[in-house]
């Protein structure tokens, strides 16, 4: 197995069982490994990382997994219908079919106002934080942490981020990619998902 390979393999741990981010568990498991992963090249890329967790959850969690990647699926629908409004898309492993109970739900949100979430979220009675996402050459996204318990994962409490996007940028929501699928999802192709999962 080549140095990324080792390094995709133990951060899909790390994403797995404890539920941590890409590039943290990128940079982590690179560490842990003895590479300080600061050159091109020598961490793996988010779609290696991916196919070393769907590794991962095929030998750990393969009979639990799909129960809990519908129960988050379920959750983030009832998030998008409720802010309807900001053209929700779900990103993430939820979206990409990786998740389990310890994954977060990204949704992002396309607003003319990035104040317009805060409001409709304190108009609805959400109590949540707020905290900003830093992009390497762009302006740093706000982010909308909300934790709620999900009675299908015995009542455990799953942590939804909201990314609050500027309209603009809706216009690349769904560039694929380099195996051509998306990296995100508005509300009607994630009913269809879950509707050709209960048709299966």
């Amino acid at each position: 197995m080549s140095a990324t390979g080792h390094i995709a393999a133990a951060a899909a741990e790390l994403v797995v069982e404890e539920g941590m981010e890409y590039a943290q568990a990128k940079r982590k498991a690179a560490q842990a490994l003895g590479r300080r992963g600061g050159r091109p090249g020598e961490l793996p890329s988010n779609e290696q990382l991916e196919d070393a967790v769907r590794e991962h959850i095929a030998i750990f969690h393969a009979e639990t997994q799909p129960a809990e990647l519908l129960a988050l699926r379920q959750l983030a629908l009832q998030w998008m219908l409720r802010l309807t409004g900001f053209r929700p898309h779900l990103s993430g492993a939820a979206w990409r079919g990786t998740a389990t109970r310890r994954s977060s739900l990204h949704i992002d949100l396309y607003c003319d106002d990035p104040k317009g979430a805060e409001i409709s979220l304190l108009n609805l009675g959400v109590n949540f934080d707020v905290g900003t996402l830093d992009r390497p050459g762009e302006s740093p996204l706000d982010v909308l942490t909300v934790a709620t318990p999900v009675p299908a994962l015995d009542g455990e409490h799953v942590t939804i981020h909201l990314l609050v996007r500027d309209l603009d940028e809706l216009r690349g929501a769904l560039r694929p990619d380099a195996r051509g699928r998306s990296w995100r999802g508005d509300t009607p192709a994630l009913q269809r998902l879950l509707e050709s999962k209960e048709a299966a």
